[in-house]
């Protein structure tokens, strides 16, 4: 069995096909084929409230080029889904009805809330019993904080703050304040907290971290010296020496600012970046769903 996931950002829109593996009653997800390309809808949709003409063309485009590798890959079911962009776009539900009327590709504008969870779904396996866990998944356009007793899901809120938002200074002015209250007001300050972080932005962050922490573990200030490095390069220099994609290059530090300043509010000095994200939420979904339709 084949199952993928379409996961349309702020930034950019993935896609990834994945063979079903089982274990004995274990199943597994193995990666055969992932696309990448940044559609930059937060560009539209945080100046002016929309997304353009040309950039529904190019959304379109990838979906038809996403059907295709599909179509090769025998693919069994999928799924698509939006986030920030372009569910907060004023078009963004005229542009979902027109793609399902002319491709039948069927798009789920999903809400924070939503996407914290899915992500929840596929994060809990990484998390140990016994201890405190703050989760930040940082997007283009907004940022998911969860906390975790355990395994256990205790607090979530997601605010209208991320790494193109930021880049376009589009946050809203009080967004700051707000988030660093709520971190106050809902983090155990009397337990060691560990902050597990996720997207594409702490993921390229953590992996140039050359000497990590042991146990896989980046610390606090270790983040903050590459965020600084990384910051005294110009845009050309991250992209020709630091071999930084261009969509990358200029969000990389202001969505470091967030995990950084999240981290510092919560007292956490440590961080785990598992390979995980929206797109692994969505391939899990799919593959209860149809175990269901199964049944």
């Amino acid at each position: 069995m084949k199952i993928a996931a379409i996961d349309i950002g702020s930034n950019a829109a993935r896609m990834q096909i994945s063979s079903v593996l089982h274990d004995k009653k274990k199943i597994s997800f193995k990666k055969v084929e992932y696309v990448r390309f940044a559609l930059r809808l937060g560009m539209d949709v945080f100046n002016t409230g929309k997304i353009s003409y040309e950039s529904e063309a190019r959304i379109k485009k990838l979906l038809m080029a996403y059907r295709l590798l599909m179509e090769l890959h025998e693919v069994d079911a999928y799924m698509i889904c939006a986030t920030s962009a372009m569910r907060e776009a004023e078009n963004g539900t005229n542009i979902v009805e027109r793609i399902k009327n002319e491709l039948g590709m069927e798009i789920h504008l999903i809400d924070g809330e939503k996407e914290a969870e899915l992500i929840n779904n596929v994060i809990i396996a990484v998390l140990e019993n016994d201890k405190t866990y703050l989760h930040i998944d940082v997007g283009g356009g907004s940022t998911e904080l969860n906390i975790y007793k355990g395994r256990t899901k205790i607090a979530a809120k997601s605010f209208k703050i991320g790494s193109v938002r930021l880049l376009e200074h589009k946050e809203a002015p009080d967004v700051w304040r707000k988030m660093r209250t709520w971190i106050d007001e809902t983090v155990p300050t009397h337990e060691n907290v560990i902050a597990v972080g996720t997207g594409g932005n702490i993921s390229k962050l953590f992996n140039m971290i050359e000497n990590k922490a042991a146990g896989g573990k980046a610390t606090l200030a270790e983040l903050e010296q590459k965020r600084d490095y990384i910051n005294e390069f110009s845009l050309e220099d991250r992209i020709n020496m630091l071999q930084l994609n261009a969509d990358r290059a200029d969000v990389i530090v202001p969505a470091s600012d967030i995990y950084i300043s999240v981290m510092k509010w919560a007292g956490a000095n440590e961080i785990v970046v598992p390979d995980l994200g929206l797109k692994d939420g969505i391939l899990l979904l799919v593959y209860e769903t149809l175990m269901n339709e199964e049944d």
